[in-house]
């Protein structure tokens, strides 16, 4: 790996019987860089942050963290190394309270640097908004609660790298700008972040670099404002 990557994927292909999800995808994340992550529904998006973060096994290729090979670690084993994900369709544990919910994935993950567990949990919740919530359920949440929720349970991990899936999908323009404000202040703290979104304002605004996949294929990756404009790219959200 190249002085400052931090995620380096490489050749990666993964299959699904006859059907090809990943063809020979490249791909680098410097430390602390902002990608968002783009392309069609079907493009192999999600299939590629679960082959990342190991929830899925790959045929082909290699992933390193931090010049790690992670090919053979389970999921677990990569998020206690830093690589963290939040989830589209937020899964919180909803017969346990906000500061509960945190207190899970900190007592699992290992990762809370010694700080007194509970301390830590309060201070996630004041970092998403949620503090003076502590004590209630998520049930009780509104819509963009539930997506704060689900980045401070990803950011429990204390990660190097987080993935935030969608994180915005289905919210507010205003609420996608509160959203947007905490992924950047969290890069702003040192946490590399890989944007998965549909939402372009918001993509475009957060991107320092753009990575689109289609069809299981990365075409394009660079500059976000040139890479909009690339005709491949063009062609694959209007046709031809």
């Amino acid at each position: 790996m190249t002085p400052g990557t931090l995620l380096e994927v490489s050749g990666l292909g993964k299959r699904f019987g006859g059907f090809v999800a990943l063809e020979s995808i490249e791909l680098t994340v410097a430390e602390n860089e902002r990608v968002g992550l783009i392309g069609p529904n079907g493009s192999g998006k999600s299939t590629l942050v679960n082959c990342m973060c190991g929830t899925l096994r790959h045929e082909m290729g290699t992933v390193r963290f931090a010049g790690r090979l992670l090919d053979g670690l389970s999921a677990h084993e990569r998020t206690r190394l830093g690589l963290a994900r939040s989830f589209q369709l937020p899964r919180p544990f909803n017969t346990l309270s906000l500061a509960d919910n945190l207190r899970v994935p900190l007592l699992y993950s290992g990762r809370h640097g010694g700080q007194p567990i509970d301390a830590r949990c309060m201070e996630l919740l004041h970092m998403v908004g949620l503090a003076d919530k502590s004590d209630r359920l998520p049930r009780d949440l509104t819509q963009i609660e539930m997506r704060k929720l689900e980045l401070a349970r990803a950011m429990a991990a204390d990660p190097r790298l987080l993935i935030a899936d969608e994180a915005m999908a289905g919210l507010s323009h205003g609420e996608v700008d509160d959203i947007l404000s905490l992924l950047i202040r969290l890069n702003g703290q040192g946490v590399t972040v890989i944007l998965i979104e549909h939402i372009m304002r918001a993509v475009m605004h957060f991107s320092q670099r753009l990575v689109v996949l289609v069809a299981g294929r990365k075409i394009a990756d660079g500059n976000p404002t040139d890479v909009v404009r690339a005709p491949d790219v063009v062609r694959a959200y209007l046709g031809e």
